[in-house]
């Protein structure tokens, strides 16, 4: 199931990515370092809005779908569910509300968050879908309708930009295109709610795990975004976009490998976990966690290292300078982010022990709050990126720690090893390269380190890397 996830997402993957660099490049052109902060701010607050109130019912479709299909009431569990989302999300034009009006914020900030706002309850709805058609493996489909959202809010809320609606644009193009998938998807999927019950037990569960899920992805929330906030405050919201500028390049290009694994993988642990057992578990979580450092450790290694030709090919002027000293710092943060969140937090998730993981995010998240606080007044921008590297440092260790009593998953200490010797080897030979500057600089650097790492990693066929390629070729070449 990992791998079909794998080889079936990979469009996805190449859609976020590319999306997410112009997204980078076209909006810091378009918007204005105010704008683009305001668009960081407002992103922020639908993030936190959808995390808090809505996201527990997503993370309870996917953790349950499998043991629905076992016991034969899925549709017990989709009448659970939905109503539960519906009664949620009522909730949300109340706080819109309240912030709206009682807040003294200038008039772009308030017709960003309306934007927010109204999207978070639209982009949640759109993720109950598709979650329940990654649990299910629907592959094809859950695929498509993510490359619709994410490419069609994309190139809508450029349009709205070019036409000067500054930094509500991005959020009104990302509602509106996941408002025209719910047309074609919500009937079917609330047709299968046909012949079921609300069920109080069904929804006790369901809240008992899902709702410290949402409370654990708030507190990964406020680790990410209080940076943000606290540099408004102290140094304005030019200075939110250019961090945001230099953070999104950063983490944004890890993040789409991280979430490409994480949409093939999570699924197919909880399938191992229902249908094999610990044993089985433990086999699948190996194999994808090694495959993970692999692809992942060099990717941030690398992204350091071109840091300063990548944010000159992608970043405006205006945000430039900054955003250049901005990436190396969240490469490494969204390299720990990105195993702790797609890996060490899944001992939680499979171990239905959700309640450790708020204590497993209150650690990394109070160290942040408590660092930015001491750091940015001192030491301005980068006050704000050591806070975050050591902060989410924190966080993996107490995600692997306290994941040990909830679902003790396996570290692959060797490929670890090996991939870090690769990338010792890759950052010599990446700094040996003269530095012409610009998209020259970039390919010739990049080439060079993935040349360098992939023959080391083949040379040495770390855990049997030379067959697993192959196979995964023949599959893909293999008639439907």
């Amino acid at each position: 199931m990992f791998w079909r996830g794998i080889l079936g997402y990979l469009p996805v993957n190449i859609a976020q990515g590319v999306v997410g660099l112009l997204t980078i490049v076209l909006f810091t052109r378009v918007l204005s370092p105010e704008e683009y902060g305001g668009y960081a701010l407002a992103f922020s607050a639908l993030s936190l809005t959808q995390t808090l109130l809505l996201t527990w019912s997503e993370a309870a479709m996917a953790r349950f779908f499998a043991a629905r299909s076992e016991d034969g009431r899925l549709p017990d569990h989709f009448a659970t569910l939905y109503r539960l989302w519906f009664g949620c999300a009522l909730v949300i034009p109340v706080i819109a509300g309240v912030v709206l009006f009682l807040l003294p914020l200038a008039a772009p900030m308030k017709v960003a968050l309306a934007a927010a706002f109204a999207s978070a309850s639209i982009k949640s709805l759109t993720k109950l879908s598709q979650e329940r058609r990654r649990a299910a493996g629907e592959v094809s489909s859950a695929a498509l309708l993510d490359i619709v959202q994410t490419v069609g809010g994309f190139l809508l809320g450029l349009i709205l930009a070019l036409v000067g609606l500054g930094g509500a644009a991005p959020l009104m193009g990302m509602g509106a295109i996941s408002l025209l998938c719910l047309i074609f998807v919500l009937p079917t999927d609330l047709g299968r709610m046909r012949g079921g019950h609300f069920d109080r037990a069904l929804a006790r569960d369901y809240a008992t795990y899902g709702v410290p899920v949402a409370l654990s992805l708030i507190l990964a929330l406020v680790l990410a975004t209080t940076d943000r906030f606290l540099l408004a405050a102290y140094l304005g919201e030019a200075a939110v976009g250019v961090y945001h500028a230099g953070y999104s390049l950063g983490s944004r290009t890890l993040d789409v490998v991280f979430i490409w694994l994480g949409m093939a993988g999570g699924p197919a642990l909880v399938s191992a976990l229902e249908r094999g057992g610990a044993a089985a578990l433990k086999d699948a979580a190996r194999e994808q966690a090694s495959f993970m450092v692999l692809l992942t450790l060099p990717a941030a290694v690398g992204l350091a290292l071109v840091a300063e030709p990548l944010v000159e090919l992608m970043v405006g002027e205006s945000l430039r300078a900054g955003a250049i000293q901005v990436v190396p710092w969240i490469a490494a943060s969204g390299w720990l982010a990105g195993v702790t969140t797609y890996y060490l937090l899944q001992a939680f998730t499979l171990g239905r022990r959700t309640p450790i993981l708020i204590v497993a995010m209150a650690v990394p998240a109070l160290a942040n709050l408590v660092l930015n606080l001491v750091l940015i007044p001192r030491f301005g921008l980068n006050g704000a990126l050591w806070a975050t590297t050591a902060s989410y440092g924190i966080g993996a260790l107490a995600a692997w720690t306290l994941g040990q009593g909830a679902q003790p998953l396996p570290i692959p200490w060797r490929t670890l090893g090996k991939s870090g010797l690769g990338c010792v080897v890759m950052a010599v030979s990446v700094m040996a390269m003269p530095s012409p500057g610009g998209l020259q600089e970039l390919i010739l650097k990049a080439g060079v380190g993935a040349v360098v790492y992939g023959g080391i990693m083949l040379g040495l066929d770390v855990d049997g890397l030379r067959g697993k390629i192959s196979g995964l070729i023949r599959r893909k070449a293999r008639p439907a």
